[in-house]
């Protein structure tokens, strides 16, 4: 799915508070990532994705990764030398390789990755867009006194999941305004069985919000296996749902620092209580399967 980058730059820049935020292309080449010891670096890809982590680099006691909704939260508790790192999109499957290093110094202001292949066709005109996406960003309202609009180059399901992410995890400082957006009831239980009837985790919904007929569902998942991990396959989710996006690429032993995730589910027309399966239904399909 094409994507245009510009409005989600201009965003960054001009929204509310003046952030610092570093552009970097992606032209084929590693892109080249120092992270501060200590303290969380946030890279923007616009895009769902999966990392796959060397295996210096998957001790979660080195370096903390999640992501959700298009973004990297990455935090390094040791210093490491530069290990490549593989970003994959979860939609295209098209891959984009990192290469990390961590140390004393790094600056950790925010990183907008920007796909050079997206970008260029639009580039002529990135001039006249940037200025419409700040006035708009700027105030609610446009000059005629209707009420502005979010940018339409990003899908709602990423916006939406994108948002919940960071009202549930980021710093609040750096939470992106999302016009028309709001909290809503999840008329759930507090552990839905049917969800992932199939592996041993606790899953307890945490919040959902709704935009123009979407619904994004936060769900926090918990390994109750002590012995076992488990990684994060959408395939295993029972429901009805347009995507599902989980933080965490695995679920680690229970009793490890990796033993809980969350999955932000997305619906259409109602809510995550009218898109799982009954339970009887659930009961049902994993019968058949063994």
């Amino acid at each position: 799915m094409k994507r245009v980058m510009l409005a989600c730059l201009a965003t960054a820049l001009f929204a509310g508070e003046a952030l610092a935020v570093e552009v970097m292309h992606w032209e084929r080449r590693p892109l080249e990532i120092p992270l501060p010891v200590d303290e969380e670096r946030i890279v923007t890809l616009d895009r769902n994705v999966r990392v796959g982590l060397p295996q210096a680099l998957a001790n979660p006691e080195v370096l903390r990764v999640q992501s959700a909704g298009g973004v990297l939260y990455l935090k390094a508790f040791d210093p490491f030398d530069t290990q490549r790192v593989r970003v994959q999109d979860v939609e295209t499957g098209d891959v984009l390789l990192l290469d990390l290093s961590a140390g004393e110094g790094a600056s950790s202001e925010e990183i907008l990755v920007l796909d050079s292949r997206e970008a260029s066709p639009a580039s002529s005109s990135s001039g006249s867009s940037g200025a419409q996406v700040t006035q708009a960003s700027s105030s609610s309202k446009d000059a005629s006194g209707s009420e502005a609009q979010h940018p339409t180059s990003t899908p709602v399901p990423v916006l939406l999941t994108r948002h919940a992410a960071q009202s549930l995890y980021a710093p609040q400082r750096t939470i992106e305004p999302l016009r028309g957006v709001s909290r809503v009831p999840m008329r759930l239980p507090e552990s839905l069985s049917t969800l992932l009837p199939s592996l041993p985790v606790t899953t307890t919904p945490l919040g959902a919000w709704r935009l123009e007929g979407w619904t994004v569902t936060a769900v926090k998942l918990e390994n109750n296996d002590r012995q076992r991990a488990f990684e994060m396959d959408p395939r295993w989710l029972q429901g009805e749902f347009y995507s599902a996006t989980f933080m965490h690429p695995y679920l680690a032993p229970r009793g490890s620092m990796e033993d809980t995730t969350t999955v932000f589910l997305v619906t259409r027309r109602g809510g995550l209580d009218r898109a799982l399966i009954p339970l009887e239904e659930a009961d049902d399909a994993e019968e058949g399967a063994s």
